[in-house]
């Protein structure tokens, strides 16, 4: 470990003035070692400044290189440098923080090449814009998926109906068998259509407790899981009742497990892994409305991940990364959650993914604020 160096001390009142700021601050040396971090930085990273004074950035962020470069950026030109939207993983915080940085020479540190960095998290304001346009999408893929469904439900009808006249003139049992299947066949697609109008009513909510649904979901998973298929929970057991309607939240949550096992049956080489995880979340922004409580219902796996050049569009109908895929699993999950006020979220790498539900406990706990 770098020792502490002793000829840099942040003023008492500095330090007042420091730790009352919301941004984080943290000020390093010539080599990259830590010298101060206010209260903010603390919390951000998830470290104490007696726990890291006198270390180098890189043992507790994985990838300082990023965030080396800003600062070599603002040493060699003497002058302050910004960089919006950096991906920072700390070591000891719980995933990637998305932060707007500002890093500027600081010569009253009385150490050599010493900078300050001014980092504020942009982690919340980017899941509110991705939310937003998320939720824009809902909109736009409900109206598309209703007008397709219409225009090919009136032809099904009429072809069902005259398969149906022409089976009753035929005499010869065989040629009948091809009538049978054009019935069977376009009973199966109206059944689809059906799928992607969605119910023709309200939500009818009742109060529930979501471990039931997640139980039943689970089971029927259970049922259809390959061999070697394992299945962990991970509930917060004082999340209150919800208030939801059964039947479109199983659905819902139903298509997501099943787009996890058919995304684990493609692991080589290992067992597949679902984890069926609750929490509750406090002040929680769904696009541009708060919620006061929020419960998160996250379905995880080790699968291969959602490709890259999906996942702007991934809840889009039609869209899908399987051959033999319809595409419309994720989107009908998406409209489902939707009319209970809530939101699919999902993030993705090789080797976990994490589909996470979003419900607000009461509608009347809404605030409205433009975030």
């Amino acid at each position: 470990m770098a020792a502490q160096p002793s000829h840099l001390m942040v003023s008492a009142d500095s330090g007042r003035i420091l730790d009352s700021l919301s941004t984080s601050v943290l000020i390093v040396d010539r080599a990259r070692s830590l010298l101060y971090l206010n209260v903010s930085a603390e919390a951000l990273f998830g470290v104490s400044r007696n726990q890291v004074r006198g270390r180098p950035l890189a043992e507790f962020l994985e990838d300082s290189a990023v965030l080396d470069e800003v600062i070599d950026r603002a040493a060699t030109t003497s002058r302050p440098f910004s960089r919006r939207e950096l991906a920072l993983h700390p070591i000891y915080g719980e995933g990637e923080l998305v932060v707007d940085c500002t890093v500027a020479p600081y010569e009253e540190s009385g150490a050599p090449g010493a900078v300050l960095i001014e980092i504020s998290d942009a982690t919340q304001h980017q899941r509110i814009t991705r939310e937003t346009a998320l939720l824009t999408q809902i909109g736009g893929s409900r109206l598309m998926i209703r007008q397709l469904a219409h225009e090919i439900k009136n032809p099904l009808g009429g072809l069902r109906g005259a398969a149906q006249l022409l089976a009753r003139q035929l005499d010869d049992a065989s040629m009948r068998e091809y009538t049978t299947v054009i019935i069977s066949e376009a009973d199966r697609l109206v059944t689809l259509v059906d799928t992607l109008l969605g119910p023709g009513h309200f939500p009818r909510k009742e109060s529930i407790n979501i471990h039931e649904l997640l139980a039943h979901v689970g089971h029927l998973l259970s049922a259809d899981a390959p061999p070697g298929f394992v299945i962990d929970r991970d509930y917060d057991p004082s999340l209150p009742p919800l208030h939801l309607d059964r039947n479109l939240i199983i659905q819902a949550m139903l298509n997501l497990g099943k787009n996890a096992l058919q995304a684990m049956a493609q692991n080589t080489g290992r067992d597949g892994r679902l984890v069926l995880r609750t929490r509750a979340l406090t002040n929680v922004n769904i696009g541009a409305r708060r919620h006061r409580l929020v419960a998160s219902v996250q379905f995880e796996d080790n699968g291969p991940g959602v490709p890259e050049h999906l996942r702007d569009t991934l809840f889009y109908p039609l869209v899908t990364g399987r051959a033999d895929g319809t595409g419309l699993g994720l989107a009908v999950a998406q409209d489902l959650v939707s009319r209970h006020d809530g939101l699919i979220e999902f993030e993705s790498r090789p080797g976990q993914t994490t589909f996470t539900i979003l419900l607000p406990f009461h509608v009347t706990d809404h605030t409205s604020e433009n975030a």
